[in-house]
């Protein structure tokens, strides 16, 4: 809530509006510069559509904005550009169809458009101007008119959409049907066969798991690890090393006064009594409030339990509505307050966001921090300075070392004042304690081979890793006793899948033969029935999970037995104990949200085929050229590069 008093700074939302623009124009255009994949001409032409040509520029386009985005993998361009191309020739044809019918965008709808998609350009509901909207887009390679045109062909193409799905007609069965659908409910009683019951039957013998790692035993190899050397230097060790002399700190203090200096500050609490978000006639008596509060405060109230008792300002409600603070932060009316009431005294303060009761505590003039004062926090900013300097320098002086001799790490890290730790057996994917989890660290050992160095890596704790390999220790197939428990594991798992199922099968077996009694079933076997509450396709039942696994229960009678149904940890057997009709009464409330429902699905399903047609029929019309020749080159230029 602190932000809420401070005052805005215009330049802050200019700029983050800058940002979410570049962000929007990200979304709605092609606006990367050329990416250079071997062909040559600028102008070379890929399919005409009428008059309107796509070239291997807006191709290229494409392709590096699909890139930038991590969209797709660089190995697989070759394969998905013809897919790009066949795109962009689609949505140039719907909009040549959309024009051929009479459809425009005129200078309104395009403006309002912009307004929608781009409302940064759009302060306060004023247009930033024509300069600053062409320098946003110049910083993406983009003019205003490539931009506009871009977004006329996207309204066109929506406008054509709209019109050809418009007449999507949706009959009162089907409103009902989904109606029924989204609202019909079903009861079980169900039997919930978890995997841990019945691992005891698959426990495998010690002749089974030999006899299963003999036959897969090229599933189980030990990895190739490596035996490292790591030196460390540490920031805190370092810093603890080094000392600074009252003539370095006087020194650094005098060129760095301007840090020292305290503002004026002054300590306040306050109650706030919001009027922001409330009807103007709510306005004195939330002020009559205010006053009484500030009478109870002069009388010698508690003001930290009126505080919680009254105060609507979250950001201070909890630390007793107490800020700290300096010229400038908080509104005008505010800040007015805060500087000319004296220690102790209380006014009701009138902002835009409401009344205030505030409370001056303490009033500190601007002042210099003395040296003496600042001696600690000099002392701990120089150790930092000179450590950076060192750690870097050590770090690469070591790794040079290193790689001179990397026989003797423990001589280099003497040198250099480093730790010394050596690890054995180190696996891909697996943390050193004294390094921690860094997956730049994995990276810089992954490749290397006996006697070679990595490059300093600057891991958790402010620390810098080196480590040379000593040994390499060869992939090879794991022993019996080094994978047992693995071995025993994939045992259990294929049978007890298979026994879960077989216990499954056999309760259903025995339900049927009992009439249809799933519990007297469950009894007979030693497990538990339970009986569900009644639930829709969208619910869930208690401890068995969503009703997804039990589609199969709406569309069955009830007495059915459903099953065996896989669950993540267990399998199921259930019982359609009854079905739940909908209350139709309210289909009327519901039934416009249903038939846009319906509609809407149908509109995705058919705009597939709707924009296909277009395609096809301008392409027997002859309005569609492609230049095989050129699509070629370009894929075989990505499949290359």
């Amino acid at each position: 809530m602190f932000d809420l008093f401070r005052s805005r700074d215009k330049a802050v939302r200019i700029l983050l509006g800058a940002l979410l623009l570049l962000v929007a124009l990200s979304m709605l255009t092609y606006l990367i510069p050329s990416y250079s994949t071997g062909v040559s001409s600028s102008d070379t032409v890929v399919a005409e559509i009428g008059s309107n040509a796509i070239t291997v520029i807006d191709v290229q386009k494409l392709v590096q904005n699909t890139m930038r985005g991590r969209q797709l993998p660089p190995d697989l361009l070759g394969t998905f550009v013809p897919n790009m191309v066949d795109q962009m020739i689609t949505q140039r044809a719907l909009a040549y169809e959309a024009q051929r019918l009479g459809l425009e965008v005129s200078n309104e709808q395009l403006a309002a458009a912009v307004k929608q998609y781009i409302p940064s350009l759009f302060p306060d509901g004023k247009f930033v101007g024509k300069e600053l909207y062409a320098s946003f887009l110049s910083q993406q390679n983009m003019s205003i008119q490539e931009f506009e045109e871009d977004l006329k062909r996207t309204l066109l193409i929506t406008r054509l959409h709209d019109i050809a799905l418009e007449g999507t007609i949706v009959t009162p069965l089907e409103i009902e049907q989904e109606y029924r659908k989204q609202n019909d409910k079903i009861k079980i009683e169900y039997v919930k066969l978890t995997n841990d019951k019945y691992k005891a039957e698959v426990t495998p013998s010690a002749e089974d798991m030999q006899n299963y790692f003999k036959a897969n035993t090229m599933k189980y190899m030990q990895p190739e690890k490596k035996n490292l050397a790591i030196l460390i230097a540490d920031q805190a060790k370092l810093e603890a090393s080094v000392n600074p002399t009252d003539a370095d700190l006087q020194r650094m203090y005098n060129q760095n006064i301007s840090q020292f200096r305290i503002p004026e500050t002054v300590k306040v609490r306050h109650i706030l009594l919001m009027t922001e978000g409330k009807p103007p006639s709510d306005d004195a008596k939330i002020k009559a409030q205010a006053d009484d509060l500030l009478k109870q405060v002069k009388a010698g109230a508690n003001f930290g339990e009126l505080v919680k008792k009254y105060s609507e300002d979250p950001g201070s409600k909890d630390k007793g509505g107490e800020y700290s603070v300096v010229r400038g932060q908080m509104v005008p009316e505010f800040e007015q307050a805060a500087f000319t009431l004296k220690n102790g005294e209380s006014e009701v303060v009138k902002t835009k966001y409401g009344y205030h009761v505030v409370q001056v505590l303490q009033h500190d003039q601007a002042r210099v921090k003395p040296f003496e004062e600042a001696k600690a926090e000099l002392s701990a900013q120089w150790k930092k300075q000179q450590v950076a300097d060192m750690m870097q320098k050590i770090s690469d002086r070591a790794q040079a070392d290193l790689q001179k001799d990397p026989t003797h790490p423990e001589t280099v890290a003497a040198a250099f004042n480093m730790q010394l730790v050596k690890v054995d057996n180190v696996e891909n994917g697996k943390t050193i304690p004294e390094v921690g989890p860094s997956p730049d660290f994995e990276q810089a050992i992954s490749t290397l081979t006996k006697g070679q160095v990595s490059q300093p890596v600057a891991v958790q704790n402010n620390k810098i890793v080196v480590a040379v390999v000593t040994d390499i220790v060869p992939a090879r197939p794991a022993r019996f006793d080094e994978v047992q428990s693995q071995v025993k594991d994939a045992i259990v798992g294929n049978r007890l899948t298979l026994a879960v199922m077989k216990h499954a099968q056999e309760l259903i077996d025995k339900t049927k033969a009992m009439g249809g009694d799933l519990a007297k079933a469950a009894k007979s076997m030693g497990l538990e029935v339970k009986t569900s509450e009644e639930f829709t396709r969208q619910g869930s039942v208690d401890n068995l999970g969503p009703a997804s696994y039990l589609q199969e229960g709406f569309s069955r009678p009830a007495g059915s037995v459903i099953g065996p149904i896989s669950l993540t940890d267990a399998t199921a057997v259930a019982k359609v104990m009854a079905h739940v009709d909908p209350d139709m009464s309210k289909l009327a409330d519901q039934r416009a949200t249903i038939r846009d429902q319906i509609k809407s699905q149908k509109a995705r399903d058919r705009s597939g085929l709707f924009d296909a047609g277009v395609k096809e029929a301008l392409e027997k019309q002859g309005k569609i050229k492609y230049h095989q020749d050129v699509i070629q080159r370009l894929t075989a230029s990505y499949r290359s590069s």
